[in-house]
C-alpha cells in the first residue's frame, strides 16, 4: 500500500511546532521528524535567535523575534514545516502573534517529568536557573494556544515515547493530521548541522538511531537538593496540568 506523504496532502497543516521543556527527548523526536523527508525542519528557531541573536529559516537570516513567525509560513509555502523548540526563554513575539497562535501553525507540546528534566539539566549545566526548566513558559504557550483553537493541543509525554515510540507516534500524526511512516522511527546516529551551535546539548540524540527504552540514571536527587527542590516544587503543577490531557499510545486503553 502506498501512503501518502505529508508534502502530497490537500488538507493537511502547513506548519507543526512541538514545543519542549529542555531535556525532554525532543530532539530525538525531530530527528525522527527529518528521516521522514516530507517536510522542511528547523531546530530551535526561537531558542537559537534568543541565545546567538540570528537564525537561518531556508535561506533568510531571521534577526528580530518578531520576524520569525513571518519567516516560518514563508518557508511553508514551498514545502510544510516541522520545528521543535524548547522553552528554558519566554518568546514575547511569539505570544503577541495571534495568527501563528492560531490558524497558521498547529502547535504541539512534549512534556518530562519535571524531576527528570532538573537531573538531566543540572548534569550538563549546574548553575541552571529556575526559568530555564521550562514548565512555566510551556504552561503559557499550551494556554495561549488553547484560547485560540477549537480542539485542546496535542501533548505527548517522552515516558510514553520511549515505551511505546510506534504507537505514540501514530497517535501524534492521526491527531495532527499527517501521515504515520514507521521507516522514519529509526535513523543513522551522527550530529545534524542544525544543532552544531549546541552540539554539547544533543550528544545522545546524536548517538542515537532511535528512541531509546532505557533511562539515564543522573547522580542528583533534585528532590533532596536545597536549591533544586524549590525549582521541581515551582515547575511540577504546570507539568501535571499538561501530563492530564497527554495523548495516548495508538492502541493503549
Amino acid at each position: 500500500m502506498t501512503v501518502t506523504r505529508w508534502d502530497e496532502s490537500e488538507d493537511g497543516p502547513r506548519i507543526i511546532a512541538l514545543w519542549s521543556m529542555p531535556r525532554s527527548r525532543s530532539t530525538a523526536f525531530f530527528r525522527m521528524m527529518a528521516e521522514r523527508g516530507d517536510c522542511h525542519v528547523l531546530h530551535e528557531p526561537f531558542s537559537n535567535l534568543a541565545e546567538f541573536g540570528s537564525v537561518q529559516v531556508g535561506g533568510r537570516t531571521v534577526e528580530k523575534e518578531t520576524e520569525l513567525p513571518d519567516a516560518i509560513r514563508e518557508l511553508a509555502r514551498s514545502k510544510p514545516v516541522f520545528f521543535k523548540d524548547t522553552t528554558d526563554e519566554r518568546y514575547p513575539a511569539l505570544l503577541d502573534d495571534e495568527a501563528f497562535l492560531g490558524r497558521d501553525a498547529t502547535h504541539t507540546f512534549i512534556v518530562r517529568h519535571p524531576a527528570e528534566t532538573i537531573a538531566s539539566y543540572y548534569a550538563l549545566n549546574p548553575e541552571v536557573r529556575l526559568h530555564q526548566i521550562g514548565g512555566e513558559a510551556q504552561f503559557e504557550i499550551h494556554r495561549a494556544v488553547a484560547a485560540r483553537c477549537s480542539r485542546p493541543p496535542v501533548v505527548i509525554d517522552s515516558s510514553d515515547l520511549v515505551e511505546d515510540a510506534p504507537g505514540l507516534v501514530a497517535a501524534y500524526c492521526a491527531a495532527v493530521g499527517i501521515p504515520f511512516l514507521p521507516e522514519a522511527l529509526n535513523w543513522r546516529p551522527g550530529e545534524r548541522e542544525e544543532w552544531q551551535r549546541t552540539s554539547h546539548w544533543h550528544a545522545e540524540a546524536s548517538a542515537s538511531a532511535g528512541f531509546r527504552t532505557q533511562r539515564r540514571r543522573h547522580g542528583t536527587d533534585p528532590a533532596a537538593h536545597p536549591v533544586l527542590s524549590s525549582y521541581l516544587r515551582h515547575h511540577l503543577p504546570f507539568y501535571e496540568a499538561l501530563h492530564e490531557h497527554r495523548l495516548r499510545p495508538a492502541g493503549s486503553r
